[in-house]
């Protein structure tokens, strides 16, 4: 397991949106946006439900995930992991609902949650020396 790094966790403990790449059967990739969150030394992510992306990291607990800072895309972290845990039940609800929080400001609407705790593997920071520009 890598340490996550302070630029790194500041990426991902603010409100910015992470993709995160999973595995299909076939082993084409899969790409879901997620919320993402800071859970001790690993990441969570949930679904409401077992969908694909459930489906994916039970089989096969490989990620990829992206997280791009929403005030300048320019500025990243790219994280290589895996799922060491899943959580359910008031746990998962509990985690679910803090991001929420973060991110709108409420509870998440469903009551029931899979939770996905991932180890980093490999964290990489990429700040691009690009300015974003604004208006349209």
């Amino acid at each position: 397991m890598t340490e996550l790094s302070e630029e790194a966790r500041e990426l991902l403990q603010a409100r910015n949106m992470a993709h995160v790449a999973t595995l299909m059967a076939d082993g084409s990739p899969q790409v879901s946006p997620v919320w993402i969150s800071v859970e001790g030394d690993r990441l969570a992510i949930f679904s409401t439900q077992e969908n694909l992306k459930i489906r994916n990291l039970r089989r096969d607990g490989r990620v990829g995930i992206s997280v791009c800072d929403e005030h300048n895309p320019y500025r990243s972290v790219i994280i290589r992991g895996r799922v060491v845990d899943e959580l359910e039940g008031p746990e998962a609800i509990a985690i679910m609902d803090r991001m929420s929080n973060r991110y709108v400001g409420a509870d998440f609407p469903v009551r029931s949650a899979i939770v996905s705790l991932i180890e980093p593997d490999r964290v990489r920071i990429q700040d691009l020396p690009i300015e974003h520009p604004t208006g349209g």
